[in-house]
This record gives structure tokens, C-alpha cells and sequence, in this order.
């Protein structure tokens, strides 16, 4: 868990600790919560109660590890004060899921005292991952991404989460199942890599092509014939490649819909595609949705489509 312990530490040199964890906090808020948005609130809220709370910090555990607690028990509050959704999802969906920039998980620097800060650029940010988490209680989740996401020993997550090491192995058997039963089956096969593949990059490059000709064949062969679509927070999941592509029928008709392009990123160590469209008599695509893709032997399983106004989050253009 690191061996960062500062038993004083002076007001100027604990503000440059708490900004050095800040992305790691919050790929950690975000795993918790689900959302980029609700993240980056738990972020500041986790910062302010370090801060407020700095003269309590001795040194008996490591810097890092007093903020994980601290970031831990916020998202637990934050999760008992939703009120408009439930703390976990009930159906396939998930409503409040949002992606996370690549771009953000580059920020977090790599320390040879703390290896286990490397766990945050695996599988576990993926949006199948991310997903079948947000269906587990909350304390359940903690557990679950305390012990196998960052491999704390029980006894540093029971003292987290003021509970007994019983309590904490009890917890992580039941989030392991219930993470089973939400993770797509050949979730494994095409958990991601860190570099993308010449394989991978010719189907992105097919993909923009297809968005730029309208072509809703090109698609149809793109994908697998169990492909999967959803828009959270639209409520749906649209499954077969026949299926998806029927839904997107408007966007084909280039006459009324206009003309798209797409420029290509990364989310949640996967493969995205940010759509622009030209209506008919504009003269600049404007943004109009993310496309996050899951790939699967070449070809496309699964697509989740997300709102423009996180264009700005992936340093994205603003029209092209």
C-alpha cells in the first residue's frame, strides 16, 4: 500500500500530496459511483474533508491510504443521499453511467513505491466492469474494488470501512458473485489492451468511413450478430447487429438527417468514435454523440452511446 508516511506535514506540502492523488482518487470515486460528473464532486468533497481534517493525519498509515478512506466513506454518503435513482441498478441499464477520458488515466503518475497504483489503467475501468458494479450494494462495490481492484489485505478494508474482517470476506464472496452475474460472458475475450491493434484501428477506420457514407450494410457486417446497443440515460438495449441498425434507419437517409464524420478516442481503455453531423444547409458538423466500443474478434460487440456534452471532457473539437 505504499510507504508515503508524513506524520508532519506543514499546510503547503499536504496540499501538493492531496493534488498528487487527485486522479487516482478519482478513477476511484468514479468506479464507486458510476458517473464522471458525480465523480468529480466526491473528488472535491474528499479534498475538502482531507483538508479540514489535516491535523488528524499522524502518519500511522500511508498519505495515500487515509485519502482512500476518506474518498471511500464520501461516495458512500453520496450514494445514501441519491434521490432521484436508485444506489444500484435494477435492470440491465445503467442509467448514470458515464465514460472516463484515456487522457485522465495518463495523468496518473506511476511510483515504484506504490505499485498497486498501476491497477488503475487495467480491465477494471472498462464499461462492462463498470456496469455490473454499479448493480452491487455499496458497501458490497467498496469491498469489492478495495480487495481485488487494489488489492488491500481484509484487515486495511475492514479498518476502512470500520468493520470486521469477517464482515469484509463475507461482503467480497457476495460482491463476486454478483459481479459474475452481471458481467457479459465472454467479457474476458475482449477485455482491452493498452495499445490498440492494427486489426482494431482498420475497423475504426471502417466505422468512420460507414458514418461518412451513410452505408448501413458496411455496419451490419462490422458487428457481431449478438451486437449490443444502449444510450444511458435513455432506458433499452437493443440487441443484433439487424436490430441496432434498423434503429439508426434516419441517420442513413442523408437527404433530411444530413452528413456525419467522427473522430476517434479512447474511453475506459476502449475504442470511441465522437460523431459530428452536417444538417442539410449547415456548413460545419457539429457535435452529436460518443460512440464507446467493445471489440470482439474483430468485429463489434458492443456499442454504448453517449450525450455530446461530454465532448468538451474528451478535449474534442468543438465542430468540424
Amino acid at each position: 500500500m505504499g510507504t508515503d508516511t508524513h506524520p508532519q506535514v506543514d499546510d503547503a506540502a499536504f496540499s501538493e500530496l492531496a493534488e498528487r492523488y487527485r486522479p487516482e482518487m478519482q478513477v476511484h470515486c468514479y468506479r464507486m459511483l458510476g458517473s464522471f460528473e458525480d465523480s468529480e464532486d466526491a473528488v472535491q468533497e474528499t479534498l475538502l474533508r482531507a483538508w479540514r481534517r489535516r491535523e488528524t493525519y499522524e502518519g500511522r498509515s500511508t498519505f495515500r491510504a487515509w485519502l482512500y478512506r476518506i474518498a471511500t466513506n464520501a461516495c458512500l454518503d453520496a450514494l445514501g443521499r441519491r434521490e432521484r435513482r436508485l444506489q444500484t441498478a435494477t435492470g440491465p441499464e445503467v442509467p448514470w453511467l458515464q465514460p472516463f477520458p484515456d487522457r485522465l488515466l495518463e495523468e496518473i503518475p506511476a511510483d515504484d513505491e506504490e505499485p498497486d497504483a498501476a491497477v488503475v489503467a487495467k480491465e477494471t475501468i472498462e464499461l462492462a466492469f463498470m456496469a455490473a458494479i454499479q448493480h452491487l450494494p455499496p458497501r458490497q462495490r467498496a469491498v469489492l474494488i478495495l480487495r481485488d481492484v487494489l488489492d488491500w489485505p481484509a484487515k486495511d478494508t475492514a479498518g476502512l470501512l470500520d468493520a470486521s474482517v469477517a464482515s469484509v470476506n463475507s461482503a467480497l464472496q457476495r460482491a463476486r458473485a454478483g459481479l459474475k452475474r452481471h458481467l457479459p460472458e465472454r467479457r474476458l475475450e475482449w477485455a482491452p489492451g493498452a495499445d490498440a491493434s492494427q486489426e482494431e484501428q482498420a475497423l475504426l477506420e471502417r466505422y468512420l468511413n460507414a458514418n461518412e457514407e451513410a452505408d448501413a450494410e458496411a455496419f451490419v457486417e462490422m458487428m457481431r450478430e449478438d451486437a449490443r446497443f444502449s444510450m444511458p440515460p435513455e432506458p433499452g438495449v437493443w440487441v443484433g447487429r439487424r436490430t441496432i441498425v434498423d434503429a439508426w434507419h434516419e441517420a442513413f437517409d442523408t437527404e433530411s438527417f444530413g452528413r456525419m464524420r467522427g473522430v476517434i478516442t479512447r474511453a475506459n481503455m476502449q475504442p470511441a468514435v465522437a460523431c459530428y453531423l452536417k444538417r442539410p444547409g449547415e456548413s460545419v458538423y457539429s457535435p452529436m454523440a460518443l460512440d464507446v466500443l467493445a471489440i470482439e474478434d474483430g468485429a463489434i460487440a458492443v456499442i454504448v452511446t453517449f450525450t455530446k456534452s461530454l465532448y468538451p471532457l474528451f478535449a474534442l473539437p468543438p465542430e468540424l
